[in-house]
């Protein structure tokens, strides 16, 4: 049986499709997805207490640099293939390249729940790919349109530096870090004690957004609906050799794996509204919020564990 939690996410998609008038008020929802990342923040913290090695540096840039690659290989595809035009290839491309807290949430459950080993930096891979991807992709776009690609980056640094995913995601690890889990706990119990009940109720608004955004299924955009089916499975191969190559723990390979695999609903829409406001996210938001975030968290993760066991 799949984990509890995605069991919420199918009931918010059913909900939505039936067309109920069950909804979870925005102030809540905006409640759930802080706890949601300052909790991962925390537990990713408390992990590498009294672990912080110079070995790591390698293992991120290598994360890092397949968050930016991501776009550089999209980017084309979204261009000849889907057919979408510049902007809306920049911003597909940068949703792609950057990552799902909410997958990784899912994923790290899952881990969790089959005791496999997860080593303590996974949530730093969350930062990790989100800039360099967004970066390129805005850079990418701006080339297209021969601009410098430092016009793009006027102040988008700090907007997406300041973004409050990565400033409770990084706060959370440095807090964890400081304290532990044994010093902090008096705080930090009360957050990652109630992680699966956050995740199983964020991941409720999650179907129920999932839903509206496929209804009524829009068949005109097939190709782009194709891609976001696609494009999972290939990136998370992607993912799953570079963990095995870095010789990470099962756990670990499958975080990087769904990671690779996801698309962004939450950062990337944020910066590419303002670095390229001719994109229409509302496509972006189809594909990773509609078709990518559902395929991940019923069929991938579960299957991207499959492909892991069959490497050895």
């Amino acid at each position: 049986m799949p984990d509890i939690v995605v069991m919420f996410f199918l009931l918010g998609l059913l909900a939505g499709l039936v067309k109920s008038d069950l909804t979870i008020p925005r102030a809540a929802y905006d409640t759930l997805s802080l706890l949601l990342m300052l909790t991962i923040g925390l537990k990713g913290g408390m992990a590498l207490y009294g672990r912080l090695d110079w070995s790591l540096v390698t293992e991120l840039l290598a994360v890092a640099a397949l968050g930016g690659l991501i776009p550089l290989v999209l980017m084309p595809v979204l261009r000849r293939v889907v057919r979408l035009s510049a902007a809306d290839s920049a911003s597909l491309a940068a949703h792609y390249g950057s990552v799902s807290a909410g997958t990784f949430a899912v994923a790290l459950a899952y881990a969790e729940a089959r005791d496999l080993v997860v080593g303590a930096e996974v949530t730093l891979y969350l930062v990790m790919m989100e800039l360099p991807a967004i970066m390129v992709a805005i850079a990418l776009y701006r080339r297209y349109r021969g601009a410098e690609p430092s016009e793009a980056m006027r102040g988008l640094w700090h907007e997406t530096l300041t973004n409050r995913g990565v400033i409770l995601l990084a706060g959370g690890v440095v807090i964890g870090t400081m304290y532990g889990p044994l010093e902090g706990a008096t705080v930090t119990d009360l957050f990652t004690g109630a992680f699966k009940a956050v995740l199983a109720l964020f991941l409720l608004e999650m179907g129920l957004t999932a839903a509206e955004t496929l209804r009524p299924l829009p068949w005109r955009h097939w190709r782009l609906l194709a891609f976001a089916l696609a494009v999972p499975p290939v990136l998370g191969l992607v993912g799953l050799l570079l963990g095995r190559a870095l010789g990470l723990p099962e756990g670990s390979v499958l975080i990087l794996t769904a990671l690779a695999a996801s698309a962004s609903y939450i950062a990337a829409p944020a910066a590419m509204r303002t670095a390229v406001p001719k994109a229409n996210i509302g496509l972006a938001m189809l594909a990773s919020l509609g078709v990518t975030f559902p395929f991940n968290v019923i069929v991938g993760i579960p299957l991207y564990h499959q492909w892991s066991q069959w490497l050895g």
